[in-house]
């Protein structure tokens, strides 16, 4: 009884309202999230997005110490580029964190190499959570215990929510499967996404990382005004 009243405490605290457990297959439940990666993979040729980071460091996540606005364009055939609007605080942090990190996701997403990133079981071992569908950002969707089949700074180690009726990702939280350097910590990591004409498009991002250097820092990305460019239909 006690273990019940915990568990209902934790998701009123998180904004998860249980759905009544249903009878789900594990097997059909991933072969569900693979179409939906593929059909969202298949069906975008590119977009644009501006994203806003911003570095809060030690307990203050108020005030951010360092902040940087650029616009992000996507291109199935070349990967990802960034054109900076705005920037300001700490001009060591943007060299040392920020860029470093457009530059890596250059790199990841990249023809060739974006596909290693995919949330799907060619990358990750998938899981069905027990006890049916849950409410999750007003949405009725389905939890997986997810780890990837290999290890990198990229690939989490955690818990995947998809929505219930398409499959398409809500959310992502868990911590780097790989720690970026030996100086750092594993990076705790929560992506939450919206549907944005029809696809699961990332609306909001939180990294946490422990290093040698900086202590307790941590990274948000807000992302806003997409403009999604759709292949022409078969």
């Amino acid at each position: 009884m006690a273990r019940a009243v915990a568990v209902a405490a934790f998701f009123a605290c998180h904004g998860i309202a249980a759905v009544p457990a249903q009878q789900l297959d594990n097997s059909s439940v991933v072969r569900g999230i693979d179409a939906a990666v593929q059909a969202r993979i298949e069906s975008i040729a590119g977009y644009t997005v501006t994203e806003h980071y911003a570095i809060y460091r030690n307990n203050d996540e108020v005030h951010p110490v360092s902040e940087m606005t650029v616009k992000t364009t996507y291109k199935k055939e070349t990967g990802k580029s960034y054109a900076i609007f705005s920037q300001s605080g700490s001009e060591i942090l943007r060299k040392l964190i920020l860029r470093p990190l457009l530059d890596n996701e250059k790199s990841i997403n990249l023809p060739g190499k974006r596909e290693r990133s995919w949330f799907t079981s060619a990358n990750y071992e998938m899981k069905l959570k027990p006890g049916g569908a849950q409410r999750l950002d007003g949405r009725e969707c389905l939890a997986l215990d997810i780890t990837p089949r290999q290890k990198a700074p990229n690939l989490i180690i955690g818990t995947l929510w998809v929505d219930a009726r398409d499959y398409s990702i809500v959310r992502i939280e868990g911590t780097g499967s790989k720690s970026p350097s030996m100086w750092t910590e594993p990076t705790r990591m929560m992506r939450q996404y919206a549907n944005v004409n029809g696809f699961a498009m990332a609306s909001r991002a939180k990294a946490e990382s422990n290093s040698f250097f900086f202590g307790r820092t941590i990274l948000t990305i807000d992302y806003r005004d997409y403009e999604i460019q759709l292949r022409p239909a078969k």
